[in-house]
């Protein structure tokens, strides 16, 4: 009796392990080719969009359920659609770049990837200053 329950309870660890194994070898699993994109030095009231490509390296189609920006000046686009294994895909992120400084948001991806259902993409910048234009020259000389 003292070595039966052990024995039993490796056999069960044993078999737990491989269905966990078994599960995961048959669902979708999410690649990002890089999860932060710094933007640098970037001109007031600039294009602020970027992509990150992504690719299913799972077994089963790959589902974004849903990306929510960590503020309301980050716009994250993404396919609702089920990506199916080894295709790319990208989600779209815009950031208001009328904020003038420096900056780092983020936008959480979630998923039904086995290997990450929760992925935090980072955007980073500094945004310069709107440049000030001088009015025109109203006035107009006439000769005589």
């Amino acid at each position: 009796m003292r070595t039966l329950l052990p024995t039993l309870l490796l056999a069960f660890l044993q078999l737990d392990g491989h269905a966990q194994d078994t599960t995961s070898a048959r669902s979708a699993k999410i690649e990002f080719e890089s999860t932060v994109h710094d933007y640098g030095t970037i001109a007031h009231a600039a294009n602020g969009e970027c992509t990150f490509k992504y690719t299913n390296t799972g077994h089963a189609p790959l589902v974004i359920t849903n990306c929510r920006s960590s503020c309301g000046c980050v716009v994250p686009r993404w396919d609702p659609e089920p990506l199916l294994p080894g295709k790319t895909s990208t989600v779209r992120v815009k950031y208001d770049t009328k904020r003038p400084g420096p900056f780092t948001k983020s936008v959480t991806v979630e998923c039904n990837a086995a290997n990450t259902p929760s992925v935090v993409l980072t955007i980073k910048g500094h945004v310069l200053p709107p440049v000030e234009t001088m009015p025109a020259d109203t006035t107009q000389h006439i000769d005589h």
